[in-house]
């Protein structure tokens, strides 16, 4: 989305979702599905809730509820299906963080619980959904989903969480991430599951283990935790392997193998946060109107400058900032009607469109 205009892809796809969804709500892991396989490789809560997620995200991106409106009965009906699949608020089936990198070949979760991350993403449904219901104005169901919610996510910490020593399901960074980006840790203890996360990731030499569901999770838990210090060390040597072993594309697994597939998109969640992250831009429609852009850039390491820009359906966004002889200097541009919170250093100023310039020692 910051590079091209995917507004109508993202209809076609929850078109073709729509499509494809069976009579009992299930959304297969396939749409259209051409192929018809078994277990978790036709039906993985991971997989089919793109089909509530991902109209969630459009709408953040173009402010169109059309996609929310259109398809939001089918929707409901995937989540009332996931929930027949749970026992006591848990679901414990699907393909979980796949190509994690764990012991043996890289597939189905190592390092991760089924039931945590099918769980984590049933409840994240459960909050997009009410927070669809509110855009669409029906309060009956906003209010129904956030009461379901919190009952699931009672249910996840009490089976996966450990507040004493401040540890979810097996430790792995795909726990620690989704529970933070979620909103499941209790507040008081989130500075201490952030160590952890940050912990096992210096304890694999700044490497990530998280798979295709997870490491979003990880990227985001970081960048919105202000440790964008910690993802500038891992993502070289992550990424770097698939270099140093020929890619030109994003490949399948983290360690290249030339047996997956070598032109996968699924490992790119890193560009989220050249944009959102080292440049700064924080973009969403789905805020009140004031708040929708936030400009918070994160110097780091040695980078002596970023440049970045976002063409967003309200204008173009430009952020730029220079980090030399202990002088810091962000410049942005603001699309016109539109105002931006900069955020730097804990200091904010609220501006309207324009041009504008910022310097600090």
């Amino acid at each position: 989305m910051y590079n091209f205009d995917l507004a109508t892809l993202y209809e076609k796809i929850a078109d073709d979702m729509s499509d494809s969804q069976q009579e009992d709500g299930l959304i297969p892991d396939i749409a259209p599905e051409v192929t018809v396989f078994e277990r978790g490789f036709r039906d993985s809560p991971e997989w089919g809730s793109a089909f509530i997620l991902d109209p969630w995200l459009s709408y953040q991106a173009y402010g169109d509820t059309e996609i929310i409106a259109s398809h939001y009965e089918g929707m409901k009906k995937y989540a009332a299906y996931l929930g027949s699949r749970a026992e006591k608020n848990i679901i414990s089936y699907g393909l979980g963080d796949w190509y994690d990198i764990g012991p043996g070949e890289p597939g189905e979760s190592k390092l991760t619980s089924l039931g945590f991350t099918a769980t984590a993403i049933y409840y994240q449904d459960l909050v997009t959904l009410a927070r669809c219901a509110e855009v669409l104005h029906k309060p009956d169901d906003e209010s129904a989903f956030r009461k379901q919610g919190d009952e699931v996510r009672l249910a996840l910490n009490k089976r996966f969480y450990s507040p004493d020593i401040h540890v979810y399901d097996q430790k792995s960074q795909t726990d620690y991430a989704m529970a933070l980006v979620l909103g499941l840790v209790p507040k008081d203890d989130r500075p201490a599951v952030l160590e952890e996360l940050v912990a096992d990731i210096r304890a694999h030499q700044n490497h990530v283990t998280a798979g295709d569901i997870g490491f979003h999770y990880v990227v985001k838990a970081l960048m919105d935790n202000g440790r964008s210090d910690v993802l500038f060390d891992m993502l070289p040597p992550s990424y770097g392997y698939q270099l140093s072993k020929g890619a030109t594309a994003l490949t399948e697994a983290w360690d290249a193998n030339p047996l997956d597939s070598q032109n996968h998109f699924m490992l790119g969640h890193a560009e989220e946060w050249f944009y959102r992250g080292l440049a700064g831009i924080d973009f969403d429609l789905s805020r009140p109107e004031g708040q929708r852009l936030i400009i918070r850039p994160s110097p780091i390491g040695d980078l002596a400058f970023v440049r970045a820009s976002y063409e967003s359906v309200m204008g173009k966004i430009s952020s730029e900032w220079t980090n030399k002889d202990g002088v810091f200097t962000l410049t942005v541009d603001i699309p016109a009607n539109m105002t931006a919170t900069i955020e730097f250093q804990g200091n904010k100023s609220v501006i309207s469109s324009g041009h504008y310039v910022f310097r600090s020692r």
